[in-house]
């Protein structure tokens, strides 16, 4: 994507506004709310205790509401995961990111990862949500990453995603351009952790994210309009 052709807008609309500190306020989330709905974010990121509230908050506006399910470690089980996803969709969730089961990845046992995403994306997909799928590639070699684009091509999530933030590093060019070579068109990728500027927000739209996980946004975005000088 040539990020320099990006309208304002088109780039505030590819920001997924975080906060997923556990000690947040309310005054907190009214603030995330209100700056996603001033700029256009496409979604506010949130632990799902938090949907409702912000839910109500966004009521008016076009911003959705996205619930962090098996956050940030990913070692909940399927049921619990599913149970989850079911939850956050229905107290308002219009996109779910979960962060898959690290751990067995780790073990080899690629046929519970795969039913993990199939079991969570299916989901999604039925209730017409959008769905994200955490890597966590800070743990993993790159045959995993492209093994999980495999698995992902097969079940067919909305996007796949570099990181939570809470790991070792978030994301990294090199991984969001492995990501994209291995699924293409087919499937759209997330960067997410660590972007923190508009240098390196721009760097990952043209190694091939498609929407960016941020608590920066807002800086971010008036760093753009001063380089456009508006």
């Amino acid at each position: 994507m040539n990020s320099s052709e990006l309208t304002v807008q088109e780039l505030a609309g590819m920001f997924d506004q975080t906060l997923l500190k556990p000690n947040a306020e309310s005054q907190d989330f009214k603030k995330l709310c209100d700056e996603s709905m001033k700029y256009n974010f496409k979604m506010v990121a949130i632990n799902c205790a938090a949907i409702e509230r912000c839910k109500n908050y966004l009521k008016d506006s076009s911003v959705c509401v996205g619930g962090a399910v098996g956050f940030p470690l990913g070692q909940s089980t399927i049921a619990t995961k599913v149970f989850e996803t079911k939850d956050a969709i229905n107290t308002g969730a219009d996109e779910i990111d979960y962060v898959i089961n690290i751990a067995e990845l780790k073990n080899g046992n690629w046929e519970y990862i795969e039913n993990e995403m199939n079991e969570i994306i299916n989901l999604c997909k039925s209730n017409q949500v959008t769905s994200k799928v955490i890597f966590e590639n800070c743990y993993l070699t790159d045959e995993e990453k492209k093994r999980l684009c495999d698995i992902a091509l097969k079940v067919q999530p909305d996007f796949i995603k570099t990181s939570t933030g809470f790991g070792d590093y978030g994301a990294r060019v090199e991984d969001v351009k492995l990501m994209k070579q291995c699924v293409g068109d087919k499937i759209k990728v997330k960067a997410s952790g660590g972007i923190r500027d508009l240098k390196t927000t721009i760097a990952m739209i043209e190694a091939g994210a498609e929407r960016i996980g941020t608590s920066s946004g807002v800086k971010i975005i008036e760093e753009y309009m001063k380089a456009k000088q508006l």
